[in-house]
């Protein structure tokens, strides 16, 4: 049986919203983020208009992983949810962002009106929502430059200290990788990619 997917499970869902109807559409996302909040897995939402005059409304939630996802999103609770919501809201597209391509989300400016895990307010959310649409991910080709830029000397590095282990060079070499990847996934998930991506974030985004 196939393990499931523990990495963090980001939705993007765009929306058309009926003009006539803004006043009711704001309560009726802030309910949603509200509802959300009390199902186990729940790590953070909120949403953006595209623009004054647009109809576009961005919805972005976060889960645990995709049990946790998934029993959201088949509740009950939020069934009821999206049905008050048929006559004024549609659906354009759903996005899912997982695994590694999560590195490579743009965050959320700080004016965002948006709710933490505990439903909790950030302060700066005082000027209300703006107006600004999630950003796409970066193309693919630098996402595996940003990647190498981190994996090669940490590679390189690792590979260096690990020949100084009384022995280690005679190890078959299945177990020298498998003691390789296991002392450097950490490494590269918690502390390298993290830290390339924030440094090369503005030219990750540029023409994304």
């Amino acid at each position: 049986m196939a393990e499931p997917d523990i990495h963090p499970i980001t939705v993007a869902i765009e929306r058309r919203i009926d003009p006539a109807r803004t006043v009711e559409a704001t309560s009726w996302m802030q309910a949603g983020t509200d509802l959300a909040t009390g199902f186990a897995g729940f790590l953070g939402s909120g949403w953006v208009r595209a623009g004054e005059a647009s109809d576009l409304w961005y919805m972005l939630y976060r889960f645990r992983d995709i049990p946790t996802l998934e029993a959201w999103e088949q509740s009950p609770q939020r069934e009821w949810w999206l049905e008050s919501g048929r006559t004024f809201a549609d659906e354009v597209r759903v996005e899912r962002r997982t695994g590694i391509e999560g590195w490579f989300d743009a965050p959320f400016a700080t004016d965002v009106e948006s709710r933490d895990a505990g439903g909790a307010f950030p302060a700066s959310t005082a000027t209300g929502p703006i107006q600004q649409p999630i950003p796409a991910a970066p193309r693919r080709w630098k996402q595996a430059v940003a990647i190498w830029l981190g994996f090669f000397p940490t590679n390189l590095l690792a590979s260096w200290l690990l020949g100084f282990i009384p022995g280690f060079a005679e190890l078959p070499l299945v177990l020298r990788v498998l003691f390789a990847t296991l002392a450097l996934t950490p490494v590269m998930t918690y502390l390298v990619l993290p830290w390339v991506t924030r440094m090369l974030r503005p030219w990750l985004q540029r023409g994304s």
